[in-house]
């Protein structure tokens, strides 16, 4: 009897406890539906160039299964590789194809160099080719998936830990009152947001830094770019980790309630990260991914790691993530209204 009452009690605690019930039911859902969006997508198009070949070749090749675009010379088709507009492109050197590849993703540089061999199976069998000769503009064939996820996974690692350090300890400094003291002094709300951002911060900056050197020295991860962009980048999505992870603690009534947030508010962004190749994804939800954070962290860590891109180039990406924190900020202040007793 005292067992089944001990479980009578739990039962009515979960059922009590509206937000829980809604989490065990929903948050399972909302992942195993994301799974199921980006594991059925669609085969990934390769997105091919030719370069002023001649008609009487592009007549025997199989130009199916693949977006093409035609160029009446190599520079243009150059250009459009180094913004990722063409994954590769095929021009003649005497009577031998040379393919370029942008280089960065294997899985798409498998995926094109695929669709070309078979593209030119015809020329093969006629003897016009013998060998197909292949070129990066960045990474090379010996360019492993670690190198190209490697990125997203730093993102995501600091970006994760961040939010949970940042919300479980917010929550601690209400539950223990410390909070509701300072709410009671002269500070202004704006001025205790920025206090706990700044000193959450210097933690962050510091955690945030043994990770990036940790992956990149020692687990010898990619690294074609400067090491302070890098640090640049990670900083600026561990701030926006620390703003929204405070701000999602304000919706949170103890630390196993902020733990439950992470299926809903961390998980779905890996989906939009990178980690996964968005063109696959369904149309209808692609377009989440510059709705969140790690979307451009991602993107411009893989700029800095694996192209060895610059300021230049990486900048927008960062302003991003700065106004990302901005606006989390502006509704903490807004949040912290509820906690100020009138």
């Amino acid at each position: 009897m005292r067992v089944t009452a001990l479980s009578i009690r739990i039962l009515r605690q979960i059922i009590r406890d509206k937000r829980t019930l809604a989490l065990l039911i929903f948050a399972p859902i909302l992942v195993l539906t994301m799974l199921h969006l980006v594991f059925d997508g669609d085969d990934y198009v390769p997105k091919v160039g030719l370069v002023d070949l001649p008609e009487m070749i592009t007549e025997q090749m199989d130009l199916s299964d693949a977006e093409i675009t035609e160029y009446s010379n190599e520079t243009k088709a150059n250009d459009d590789l180094a913004i990722q507009e063409i994954d590769g492109y095929v021009v003649l050197d005497g009577q031998v194809p040379s393919i370029f590849l942008e280089g960065s993703d294997p899985s798409v540089n498998g995926a094109t160099l695929k669709w070309i061999q078979s593209a030119f199976t015809n020329l093969q069998q006629n003897g016009n080719t013998t060998e197909l000769e292949v070129d990066y503009l960045h990474g090379s064939s010996d360019m492993g998936s670690f190198d190209y996820f490697g990125p997203v996974l730093l993102g995501f690692f600091v970006f994760f830990f961040v939010f949970l350090i940042a919300g479980v300890s917010f929550i601690r400094e209400r539950t223990t009152g410390t909070l509701e003291r300072l709410l009671s002094t002269p500070l202004r709300k704006w001025e205790i947001v920025m206090g706990y951002v700044f000193g959450f911060g210097i933690f962050t900056m510091i955690q945030s830094t043994i990770i990036a050197w940790y992956a990149i020295y020692v687990l010898d991860m990619m690294m074609e770019g400067l090491f302070i962009y890098v640090l640049v980048i990670t900083l600026a999505i561990a701030l926006t980790a620390l703003t929204l992870g405070i701000l999602i603690s304000s919706f949170a009534n103890n630390e196993l309630q902020m733990i439950q947030f992470i299926p809903i508010v961390v998980i779905p962004q890996i989906f939009f990260s990178g980690l996964f190749n968005l063109e696959t994804i369904s149309d209808w939800l692609s377009w989440v991914g510059p709705f969140t954070p790690l979307y451009y962290a991602a993107d411009a860590l893989r700029d800095v790691m694996v192209r060895g891109y610059g300021w230049s180039e990486i900048y927008i990406n960062i302003l991003v993530l700065i106004g990302f924190s901005i606006l989390f900020m502006i509704l903490n202040i807004i949040a912290l209204r509820k906690y100020r007793k009138i």
